[in-house]
């Protein structure tokens, strides 16, 4: 009987699991990982509101910051067998935003990337030879929105708004850049002296503003803004290597 894909996979773990002595991390040791690194807002936002010329807010409007995935690369480096100090980067994700409220129907409003560099400190728990370590941290992350993208219901949207016929008149946006503090846990398991395994999960209170900005022939007409909690849960599940 021929063994599954799964199997096979369940197998080839189990022995390198088992195979020669592992070694977790010491001091003066350093780690690198990479995996997968998600992006899961826990997301708030206020209605969209004009606040030039006029102040005038748009009832029931919303938008969804949607979840995205990347690949995430880090560093950890071991000040002693127990204090560490990581590194996090990942390839800048498009985060995407859906409607809601009463700018549900127009769908996908827009979508910007993200560069979140990341700093901690970290605590692991045991001993350096202990092949499963649970690991606490608090640090600091820089999130920075670029090439902000509005499609073109939002722009119409817009635009009606202030009484413009579709195509008339086109809408940029801004989001602001913020620091924000970083609360990480992790367990980490060691499969042998250099390679292993780590699932980690931050949570990241952040709030931040978007100013979009409509203009008709290069003259701008109105500015809007709204205000958008995100406070993301971010969870990475990475492979270690250990020089």
């Amino acid at each position: 009987m021929k063994r599954t894909t799964f199997q096979a996979g369940l197998i080839a773990a189990t022995m390198l699991v088992c195979a020669g002595s592992a070694q977790a991390q010491k001091a003066g040791d350093w780690v690198f990982g990479a995996g997968a690194l998600g992006y899961l807002p826990q997301d708030k936002t206020t209605p969209l509101r004009f606040v030039s010329p006029v102040d005038r807010e748009l009832p029931g409007s919303g938008a969804d910051v949607k979840n995205a995935v990347t690949l995430g690369m880090n560093l950890h480096y071991f000040v002693t067998d127990n204090w560490a100090v990581e590194g996090v980067l990942g390839v800048p994700p498009r985060i995407k935003l859906d409607g809601a409220g009463t700018l549900a129907p127009l769908g996908q409003l827009g979508s910007a990337r993200l560069y979140a560099p990341t700093l901690l400190g970290k605590y692991f728990f045991g001993n350096a030879d202990d092949k499963l370590r649970f690991s606490a941290g608090l640090g600091v992350t820089y999130s920075k929105f670029s090439s902000v993208r509005l499609d073109s219901g939002l722009q119409n949207a817009l635009g009606g708004a202030l009484g413009m016929p579709p195509g008339m008149s086109t809408t940029t946006a801004k989001i602001g850049s913020k620091f924000a503090p970083v609360l990480n846990v992790g367990v980490n398991y060691a499969f042998t002296k250099n390679l292993g395994m780590t699932f980690s999960v931050s949570y990241i209170p952040m709030k931040t503003k978007a100013t979009l900005t409509t203009s008709v022939g290069g003259n701008t007409v109105a500015v809007s803004q709204t205000r958008v909690r995100l406070d993301p849960i971010v969870p990475f599940l990475y492979l270690t290597y250990k020089f």
